[in-house]
């Protein structure tokens, strides 16, 4: 019988992950011969097979393949009649040009096999902080183009020496082709650097740099995507020390623990929390603190979860050699994002740290770390699982969409994100590529990272975008420096509509879905109005949406300033609620004594002449303005403070209970106005009876819920729905966002919450290309 030829083209995650030597392991179990291939769709496999045969192998590509890959789909091409026979399997050279479709792999830590190595005295890669294989290591962070080839990485710097050679070109090897392969004699070494300038390298620099942690030095540590400033976690003067050098008095701090064992010590481990944190992208796991174990406090005050991990890189695993937990937190100057060079590392990160333990592999593109909650009750059909920052080891991340089948170059999109915890989206075809967590673009570094990222992000799937879309705020200034804006048609997406288009993506609603409400509740957005929004419920699709629904406004006198110091929030809350009683509350009111008699006049007279005082719809603010109220944060020093503290007091109990009852205005011809002022008046009373705030908190918490499925069954009764989206910042808020989606839920309604994208500013992106690739639909 005739063999057949046949072409398998496998696309997903499938370069820099070790999926050609497994194709060509697997072609010598089944004695098949052809070849495979790297090129811009991914990898492309040719064989001589009987279709049996070919079925085997196909199935065991599916159950077998690289534990870093990620098979999106596979197709089989039928190219007739073997003629002439391939003689042997061949792994060729990788195909450069062509249209990109092929996933960039992520950012993984390192594997058992690695560590096995790096801890055997016999090993020629003992203790060599930069082990990696075709399982493990950098990929995103040094990837400069592709094909994903060593000449396309930072590691293009270093010539293997004759070892490492042999093992990149030896297909049965766990290094065959691994990009980064290195060793002590050809690879990377470590530096460490005192402030006086001296330097020393390789095991002294790892020597030294362990016996400064473990003397209570800061340590600045150049991981995979950039540095963390590193101390001992378990010396509260180092902690204090750091958190005096940052500026960080309050905010919580990372722990990066040895192991599981170490990380029980510390929090409560489920075992879906477990496998998270045990995952190849190894992010930041928000756990519920141990009560026993004190020490926690001084690391995440106020707060009952605290922020752990597990090693990711092998310097880590060296770096807790004698410590089993070190603060691992980034490595930036407050309001900065974090340094990913040498250079930048020692003009700024000497504010804080004693010593820096860099090295010479280069970073190409920089990365935060993950951040993750899992929760997990009884009401939910399955896990939540909550990405409050994607970075590295998931991003960049692609969203399959399914609005059309557009091919053509109109589907190339570029979004430029939101003004705070920015990220960029780039859509091509049926798919959108979103990018790392790039930070805040009042800062000038950031704006030049945003910049660069959109560039490299650009570059390596060949995207020329057709439109540029950005936030429709008339000071957003990331247009400005867009390097596609010129070339390019540029779009405005309304804020809150690009919340409820990213959930409605994330959920793969498509555009045949129906009508949908969007509940978005955030700090502030521009309205449609030239109003702050944040408190809204949107009725429409990806293409427009009607605000049916608003929280009464707040005034905030000074603006910006409010934010920081929600007092003002609190006393506007006050004032707005019960005038008439406002000096004798301020008098009695501990949180509003601290105002003084001047400032309570100059609010006032700001507010009621609209002096430099903005109205806000806003959900944030109302919280912020509850945790002032209450006592908790008066003056924010990182952004949400005083929510996410209010929100702590709940310990992580989802428990319900009889909620502060909302007032509304159910305007036939208008907008549905949501009133906060019975709850303040209900908040000020319990204040005065000296109910425990904890209480208050829960109270709290539980009417909004409820006030969100109230207005959600008024406003199904009225217009045809199909489902319900929650998005925005302050839906990171556990309680919240699990306790509405339960109750919505039972009420008979089709909820939906984010499930791969951040409900904050880190899912705009994708909701802006949404929305734009909808408006150019016919």
């Amino acid at each position: 019988m005739y063999l057949q030829r046949w072409q398998i083209r496998v696309t997903g995650v499938v370069q820099g992950v070790g999926f050609r030597p497994f194709v060509y392991a697997l072609a010598q179990q089944f004695s098949l011969n052809g070849w495979v291939l790297n090129d811009a769709d991914g990898v492309l496999i040719e064989l001589d097979a009987q279709e049996s045969t070919l079925h085997d192998f196909i199935v065991q590509i599916k159950t077998s393949a690289p534990p870093l890959s990620q098979i999106h789909e596979i197709h089989i091409y039928a190219q007739g009649v073997a003629h002439p026979l391939h003689s042997a399997f061949t792994i060729r050279h990788s195909q450069v040009g062509g249209d990109p479709s092929v996933v960039v792999a992520t950012d993984s830590h390192v594997c058992a096999d690695c560590l096995r190595e790096m801890r055997n005295p016999a090993d020629r890669r003992y203790q060599y902080p930069f082990i990696n294989c075709t399982h493990c290591g950098p990929r995103f962070s040094i990837i400069k183009s592709l094909p994903y080839d060593r000449a396309s990485t930072t590691m293009d710097a270093f010539a293997m020496c004759s070892d490492c050679l042999t093992e990149y070109q030896n297909p049965l090897s766990r290094r065959y082709h691994a990009q980064p392969i290195a060793c002590p004699k050809c690879g990377p070494r470590l530096e460490l650097i005192a402030r006086d300038g001296a330097r020393v390298y390789g095991t002294d620099a790892l020597t030294q740099a362990n016996a400064a942690l473990n003397n209570g030095q800061i340590v600045a540590v150049k991981s995979i995507g950039g540095f963390h400033l590193a101390v001992n976690a378990r010396d509260g003067a180092a902690v204090a020390r750091l958190r005096a050098r940052k500026r960080r008095d309050a905010k919580p701090f990372a722990v990066m623990a040895r192991d599981v064992e170490t990380v029980k010590q510390w929090a409560q481990l489920s075992e879906l929390e477990r496998g998270y944190l045990e995952s190849p992208a190894r992010p930041i796991v928000l756990l519920k603190k141990r009560s026993e174990q004190k020490g926690s406090d001084i690391l995440a005050p106020h707060n009952p979860s605290i922020g752990m991990m597990l090693p990711s890189a092998p310097l880590h695993y060296l770096l807790l050699d004698k410590l089993d937990v070190l603060v691992m937190t980034s490595g930036n100057v407050s309001g900065q994002p974090i340094e990913f060079t040498n250079e930048g590392a020692i003009a700024r990160l000497f504010d804080v740290a004693d010593v820096i333990l860099a090295n010479d592999r280069d970073i190409h593109m920089r990365i935060d770390d993950s951040v993750i909650r899992v929760t997990e009750h009884a009401n939910l059909p399955e896990p939540l699982i909550t990405y409050i920052r994607k970075a590295r080891g998931y991003a960049p991340y692609p969203i399959d969409i399914g609005l059309c089948p557009q091919t053509d170059a109109s589907s190339q999109i570029i979004a430029l994100g939101a003004e705070l915890k920015t990220t960029i989206a780039l859509s091509k075809q049926n798919r959108v590529y979103i990018s790392q967590h790039i930070g805040d673009l009042k800062n000038h570094d950031t704006r030049a990272s945003h910049q660069l990222i959109a560039e490299h992000l650009a570059n390596l799937y060949q995207l020329q975008p057709r439109i540029t879309v950005g936030d429709m705020h008339p000071s957003f200034n990331a247009i400005e420096y867009s390097p596609f804006v010129s070339s390019t048609h540029m779009q405005q997406v309304q804020h809150h509509h690009a919340h409820m288009a990213a959930c409605m993506a994330d959920n793969g609603l498509s555009k045949s879905s129906g009508k949908t409400l969007g509940v978005i509740f955030d700090g502030a957005g521009f309205g449609a109005d030239g109003t702050i929004w944040g408190g809204e419920f949107l009725y429409g699709d990806y293409a427009q949406v009607t605000r049916v629904a608003y929280l009464r406004h707040i005034p905030l006198s000074g603006g910006d300033a409010a934010v920081y110091e929600p007092v003002r929030t609190a006393f506007a809350l006050v004032k707005n609620s019960d005038s008439a009683n406002l000096a004798q509350h301020c008098d009695s009111i501990a949180s509003l004594c601290t105002l003084s008699a001047t400032q309570r006049n100059v609010f006032a007279h700001m507010m009621d002449k609209q002096l430099k005082t903005f109205l806000a719809s806003s959900m944030g603010r109302l919280f912020d303005g509850v945790a002032a109220l209450l006592g908790i944060c008066t003056h924010a020093e990182y952004e949400a403070q005083g929510p996410i503290e209010l929100e702590g007091l709940l310990q992580r109990d989802l428990t319900m209970v009889a909620g502060y009852e909302f007032g509304f205005d159910l305007s036939a011809h208008a907008p549905t106005v949501i009133d906060y002022a019975p709850v303040i008046r209900a908040i000020i009373n319990d204040i005065q009876a000296h109910i425990p705030i904890a209480t208050i908190s829960r109270k709290f918490h539980s009417g909004v819920v409820q006030m969100v499925v109230r207005v959600c069954q008024d406003l199904h009764a009225h217009h045809p729905l199909n489902q319900v989206v929650l998005s925005g910042g302050v839906f990171l808020n556990e309680f919240l966002c699990v306790n509405t989606l339960i109750a919505l839920r039972q009420a008979g309604m089709t909820a939906y919450a984010h499930k791969n994208v951040p409900s904050n500013d880190g899912g705009i992106s994708l909701g802006q290309v949404m929305v734009a690739r909808t408006r150019q639909m016919p």
